[in-house]
């Protein structure tokens, strides 16, 4: 997958890609096969709402290949804002279609995290299903700091076994800041922090039945089956609420009521300019997602320059969520580098929209 021609779009911050489950698997797969590493976030409401206060989780999800969205609440949000999100892509289902595939030679899984005692029932099931995945190991380390999760002893023992697909279970917020730490040092192609899983498997937690999971009413069968979660559940509701409210809604409004300019097709003029540290854009036209096809290259181009990238959007009279989307990806790989990716002359209109996605991290300066 070439990382500036993702269908990636920003919803509430996050970048989210617009592909089903089908294709999600066809992309992990290609990643083993080509032993790349790669490296995949499953933000669902939680992780949504954890990222709106921490920078760090935030950009834990910015930086993955992939991102799906886990959740039917973000898939309500994507229909409400024009975002061609296909279906909810679920972290465990697509380790059940993976599971369930007739994978020769079959992917090799191993569970990191997970309460004691877990992951080796979770291997051993797998492992006598005689399916698409293998089990070829399994560590609890307990529940130490990141740092004590991270020694060497741990980090080569991880690495004895041959890994296609490493699965992490820590808590969402331990568990995307692990594999940052420590994803450029694990041998694993593809690694994803999948917190449930481990316990599907093992059959300590039971998923939610299908009709429950489409109407969105997963969140009461995992408080029954796991009541401490009712507190996460309860507040993450209430600054949910608070995002439909304050972002989402008005946004929503503001897209109905300007259909007009965001039917526009005609492509945007680009104009660079460069010196010995930052190249320049400057932008002519609607940058949306009809209109933007010929940014993706000149975006790629820049970061094989290894220079700060300032984006002028003067003569930009509207953007959306694709046009966001495209931008943090050009972030994650300039942020790579330690470059800076900056905005100026952005207009009033442009600027609630960058607000209305929870973007503004994007325009620090204003």
């Amino acid at each position: 997958m070439d990382a500036f021609y993702r269908q990636s779009w920003c919803l509430c911050g996050l970048p989210f890609d617009a592909v089903n489950a089908s294709s999600a698997i066809s992309v992990l797969k290609l990643a083993i096969k080509e032993d790349r590493p790669f490296f995949l976030s499953t933000p669902n409401l939680n992780f949504l709402i954890a990222a709106q206060t921490d920078k760090a989780f935030q950009e834990s999800v910015i930086n993955s290949d992939l991102s799906v969205a886990d959740g039917m609440p973000l898939i309500w949000m994507s229909r409400l804002l024009n975002i061609p999100i296909p279906e909810r892509v679920a972290g465990s289902d697509l380790i059940e279609a993976l599971f369930a595939e007739k994978n020769t030679p079959p992917i090799r899984v191993f569970f990191f995290g997970g309460e004691p005692g877990v992951g080796e029932k979770a291997c051993q099931i797998i492992n006598q299903a005689n399916a698409g995945l293998q089990a070829v190991g399994h560590y609890c380390p307990g529940f130490g700091s990141i740092e004590e999760m991270s020694t060497r002893d741990i980090i080569d023992e991880i690495n004895r076994h041959e890994i296609d697909f490493l699965i992490v279970s820590l808590g969402a917020k331990k568990g995307q800041a692990w594999i940052e730490r420590n994803r450029h040092q694990l041998k694993a192609p593809v690694i994803s922090h999948l917190g449930a899983v481990i316990n599907f498997f093992a059959g300590t937690v039971k998923r939610a039945p299908v009709w429950m999971q489409r109407v969105g009413l997963e969140w009461l069968w995992r408080i029954l089956e796991e009541p401490l979660l009712w507190k996460r559940y309860f507040f993450d509701g209430l600054r949910f609420a608070k995002l439909l409210s304050n972002n989402v809604i008005p946004y929503a409004i503001w897209i109905r009521l300007n259909q007009r300019k965001l039917n526009e097709s005609k492509p945007v003029v680009i104009n660079t300019e460069e010196d010995g540290y930052t190249i320049k854009i400057y932008l002519i036209g609607t940058c949306i997602d009809k209109t933007i096809a010929a940014l993706r290259p000149v975006f790629k181009a820049c970061v094989s320059k290894k220079k700060n990238v300032t984006i002028d959007l003067q003569a930009v009279p509207t953007i959306d969520g694709a046009f966001l989307g495209l931008c943090l990806l050009l972030y994650k790989h300039l942020n790579q580098q330690e470059c800076q990716l900056n905005f100026q002359n952005i207009n009033q209109q442009n600027i609630r929209i960058f607000k209305w996605n929870s973007a503004q991290y994007l325009i620090p300066q204003l």
